[in-house]
């Protein structure tokens, strides 16, 4: 990479040069050739203003003979139908042709003053032409130098050009090393200080460096490191839970499991003569049952609402409707525990599948219930707001303790373990709750005081999106 960043910097350079030396060359030639004519052209009107028009022009032309032979200039008087009337050249006057058409005289005939560049045949080089109108006579007065542009100072300026060329190069050389080792310095210290990671992916310390870009790297690589040394801890974290979820889980189905086989085996012993009690093991095993059933079903529920692999159907559910029928449903259980419900719900309409909606309403209703105090009291209240559904269940209960809120939508996670064994559930109830929020991109939050009460609030989008 240094190497190729100097390759790349003395190219541009070499290129900057060139343009810089051709674009001098082109604005000096401009330069040049423009004072040359501002020169002659006040040369041909001081000569104007000296001529005697009436006298022998050819004898005052000629006098001037070896004052412009110095510089090789010509000095020619043409008169206004071309014809020449005097030069300084080395041919005669009658032999020379008609200059009417030469470009510089016709644009004096035109404007007053006219230029031109050509060779010359006479002379066999190349000459720049300047002519004027006279001011006190009916002449064209036309001088004439021979001209290469900057070609001839070209070689005298050479070795200065090359002296330029050789130090701007070496200045450029060192430059481009400097700069090159400026870029790939700060990234061999990050590539190194990468390689020093040996596990902990948050032992990681970088210079501030003088380009802001490489500076967005190192702090990239640093928060990359840091969002794996995350991962890896989620990774872990997820692996302790899916081993205490499968060790509660077992737990959960075991405790059952040994009830109805202890039931089944007294039964099929004969030792158990009475019909009644006979009929109460039954009707335990039923009840055992169903306890399995229900774990499996709340279990699987979380499974299909994890991978959203279940299709799920959806349509417009009236939730005032849907609360109505979750009271009711648990009027009885609310009853047991001596607790009064009270209903505040809009109609609001939600794009959702009924059955998870009943699901979530219904647990955080029924946890209200179940960790409520006789005479206690619950409050269900949906609102519309910012095209977002608001579910607020809140209850004046016995309230969860602080350490325990950020826990609670754990699967299997119980505050009080023996109270809720006794008030039954299979203690996913939360934790499906929190699944079906997240499956329609919403959120939940708990507000919790010990014998003051708990209030759950669940946001969902009206849409209900899912991925």
């Amino acid at each position: 990479m240094k190497q190729a960043i100097f390759l790349k910097f003395i190219q541009i350079i070499l290129v900057v040069l060139v343009l810089s030396s051709s674009i001098f060359y082109i604005a000096s030639s401009s330069a040049l050739l423009k004072n040359s004519r501002k020169d002659m052209k006040y040369t041909l009107k001081a000569m104007d203003e000296v001529l005697d028009y009436n006298g022998d022009l050819e004898k005052e032309i000629g006098d001037l003979k070896p004052t412009l032979s110095e510089n090789r200039s010509r000095f020619t008087v043409i008169s206004l139908d071309g014809t020449v009337a005097a030069d300084t050249g080395e041919v005669p006057v009658a032999s020379l042709d008609n200059h009417g058409d030469r470009e510089e005289v016709k644009e004096a005939l035109a404007d007053g003053s006219g230029t031109a560049r050509r060779y010359s045949k006479t002379l066999k080089e190349s000459m720049l032409y300047v002519a004027i109108r006279s001011s006190k006579s009916d002449y064209i007065l036309r001088m004439a130098i021979p001209y290469t542009g900057m070609k001839e100072n070209l070689i005298l300026l050479l070795p200065a050009v090359w002296l330029s060329f050789l130090a701007a190069i070496m200045y450029s050389a060192f430059s481009a090393d400097s700069f090159a080792e400026s870029i790939t310095r700060p990234l061999k210290e990050i590539s190194q200080e990468m390689l020093k990671v040996n596990g902990d992916y948050t032992d990681l310390s970088f210079e501030r460096y003088q380009y802001p870009e490489i500076n967005i790297i190192a702090e990239t690589t640093t928060r990359m490191s840091k969002n794996v040394k995350d991962y890896l801890t989620q990774i872990e974290r997820e692996k302790q839970i899916r081993q205490e979820f499968f060790s509660n889980a077992s737990h959960e189905l075991k405790t059952p499991i040994t009830s109805v086989q202890g039931y089944a085996e007294l039964l099929e012993s004969g030792i158990i003569q009475d019909e009644a009690q006979k009929a109460d093991f039954i009707k335990r095993i039923k009840k055992e049952a169903g306890n399995m059933n229900n774990l499996i079903n709340d279990i699987l529920m979380i499974s299909r609402l994890e991978t959203k692999e279940a299709e799920v159907l959806k349509s417009d559910v009236r939730l005032s409707i849907l609360v109505e029928d979750i009271i009711e449903s648990l009027e009885p259980l609310a009853a047991s525990h001596e607790v009064l419900l009270h209903m505040d719900c809009k109609p609001v309409c939600i794009y959702a599948n009924g059955q998870q909606m009943k699901e979530l309403i219904g647990n955080l209703v029924s946890n209200a219930v179940k960790y409520n105090k006789p005479g206690g009291e619950v409050w269900i209240t949906v609102r519309e707001e910012d095209r977002n559904v608001i579910i607020r269940v809140k209850d004046n209960g016995m309230g969860i303790p602080k350490e325990s809120l950020g826990r609670i939508f754990e699967r299997f996670y119980r505050v009080d373990k023996g109270r809720s064994k006794k008030q039954g559930g299979t203690g996913l109830g939360l934790s499906i709750v929190k699944h079906i929020v997240n499956f329609y991109h919403g959120t939940i939050t708990v507000e919790s005081t010990i014998d003051v009460g708990t209030e759950f609030m669940v946001k969902i989008p009206v849409q209900g999106k899912t991925l």
